[in-house]
This record gives structure tokens, sequence and C-alpha cells, in this order.
């Protein structure tokens, strides 16, 4: 498994949170989305594990709804305990990349 695949797995539920956060949406939708904001590594084996276990949490709710394309499709809607949980996510995610920053704003030729 890459170091990248490691990091990422580290902060998926979070950043699905984000994602359901802004609207109603599905699996696949979400990888989309998930993309657009340069996630090209995320893969439907990734987010449905981490989907069943939010849902299991009562972190999301899910609703089957009819497809204009194929099956019904499930749609993933967050909850109060979800939005909890963004906003910790968020307040630790802010912690941790402003110790990392610091870290790597040291000038290391120079003995920081």
């Amino acid at each position: 498994m890459s170091t990248s695949t490691q990091m990422l797995k580290g902060v998926l539920e979070g950043c699905l949170l984000a994602v359901i956060a802004r609207g109603e949406t599905y699996g696949y939708e979400m990888i989309e989305k998930l993309e657009r904001f340069g996630f090209h590594m995320v893969s439907e084996g990734s987010i449905y594990p981490v989907l069943i276990r939010m849902q299991k949490e009562g972190l999301v709710s899910t609703v089957m709804k009819a497809s204009p394309a194929g099956p019904k499709r499930k749609y993933y809607s967050i909850t109060s305990e979800g939005l909890n949980e963004l906003a910790n996510f968020e307040a630790r995610w802010k912690e941790l990349s402003q110790a990392v920053d610091a870290l790597f704003d040291i000038d290391f030729t120079k003995g920081g």
C-alpha cells in the first residue's frame, strides 16, 4: 500500500463528511466530487467501507432513490452527529496541518 493511500485513509471519513454536508449525494458522485478537489486516488472500494461504518455510527443517513439510468441508488445525507464529527475533524485537521506546515517552514540547511 502506498504512503499516499495510507495517509488518505486517515482523512477520508472527514473528507466524505465534508462532501455529504454540501448536499445529498450517492457513492460514485462522491468520488467525482473528490476528484475535482484533487483526490484522484479515491476509488469505490475505498469509500464504501467508510460509508457503511459512518452509517452504522449514525453520522450519515441513507435513502434509496430511482436512478435516471439503471438500478436505484443509495443517497447519503449528513446527520446532526455527522455535522458534529465534521466540525471536530476540521478542528483536528487545522491543528495538525498547522503543525506540519510549521515544521516544513524550518530551513534545515541553516540548522533550524
